[in-house]
């Protein structure tokens, strides 16, 4: 039985916030800008494009700590804090009104989103202890494109490619041959992960970095 891939938040300094439960639906979005220009005794315009707005994603995610009686805001806490400033992050600078919250991406087996911000968040608990300790909340949760992307498109892996591949975070005493053989069973295909990661030494893989593993042609 294959194992149950985890969805997970992933910030730009690499830390992962997982949910608890993984979604039951996604909803993604995105907006191309047309203008028209009517003009006093003429018929209908042309319209002209304006360029693209950002992308959006919207998911609702469940926490639950019933099974433990533990609050539940020790796993809600941490997606609302993704809405907080960031001073430490690149480009930050408090001083000058340029600190920001950090990026965020969304993991889920082979669906990896594009780059995003939280855009907007609502969280309700639904669920108490007789102390009134939260034990089980649903959030809304909505993501903003922060830069352009592939994700979602014709290199994505959810778009139907004939080959499409996943993601793997190296682990500490991790090889490329060690790699191969998790995926395909076979350590010898190493170059196949060299040669889709355009690594040219396949021993100077670090720890924490994220390699796209292809799906092998049948």
């Amino acid at each position: 039985m294959a194992e149950l891939e985890k969805a997970f938040l992933e910030t730009e300094d690499g830390t992962r916030v997982p949910c608890l439960y993984n979604p039951e639906t996604l909803s993604i979005g995105r907006r191309n800008n047309w203008v028209s220009n009517p003009m006093p005794g003429k018929g209908v315009p042309t319209l002209q494009y304006a360029g693209a707005s950002s992308g959006w994603m919207a998911l609702d995610l469940i926490f639950d700590t019933t099974d433990v009686g533990t609050a539940v805001t020790a796993h809600t806490g941490k997606i609302l804090g993704l809405m907080e400033v960031d001073p430490s992050l690149p480009g930050s600078d408090e001083t000058t009104n340029n600190a920001r919250p950090p990026t965020v991406t969304f993991h889920w087996g082979d669906l990896h989103s594009f780059k995003a911000v939280v855009q907007d968040l609502r969280l309700t608990f639904t669920y108490f202890s007789s102390t009134g300790v939260p034990l089980r909340a649903q959030l809304h949760l909505e993501l903003m494109q922060y830069e352009r992307s592939n994700a979602f498109g014709p290199q994505n892996p959810t778009s139907g490619t004939p080959n499409p591949s996943r993601v793997h975070r190296v682990q500490p005493g991790e090889t490329l041959d060690r790699i191969s053989a998790r995926y395909y069973g076979d350590a010898t295909r190493w170059r196949v992960l060299a040669s889709a990661n355009g690594l040219e030494d396949p021993l100077a893989i670090k720890a924490g970095a994220l390699l796209d593993i292809p799906r092998l042609e049948a």
